[in-house]
């Protein structure tokens, strides 16, 4: 790749810089996702350590929560190369797997609760 004062040819282009600070905002949105799934999974393992399905589901969010914070960073990343190519980030599966655990651990919380009133 060509060097230019230490900057890559792609990074001299010049881009509105409000584009890059809106997708690094979208990135840390991305991350204060991620740290409510883990906090959260932290207070439902700690609180619910008596029941091996609590204690497994909070354990899944504080995954989940990691989970989500790779996937905002891909993002982060993906978008941020195509802004500076001067075209639109491509769409990838990552809102919707976000998507896919929270119903899941939600299921299976509301699956603990029924199981609890019988």
């Amino acid at each position: 790749m060509v060097k230019w004062l230490g900057m890559r040819k792609q990074e001299k282009l010049d881009v509105d810089v409000r584009f890059l600070l809106a997708n690094e905002r979208t990135m840390l949105a991305w991350i204060r996702t991620a740290l409510t799934m883990q906090a959260g999974g932290v207070a439902l393992a700690h609180f619910v350590s008596d029941s091996i399905l609590g204690f497994a589901t909070g354990v899944s969010a504080v995954v989940a929560g990691a989970v989500i914070a790779v996937i905002g960073y891909r993002r982060f990343r993906s978008a941020d190369k195509a802004i500076r190519a001067g075209e639109l980030p491509h769409l990838d599966k990552g809102p919707a797997f976000e998507v896919a655990l929270i119903v899941m651990i939600a299921v299976v919380l509301a699956l603990a609760q029924i199981r609890d009133l019988f």
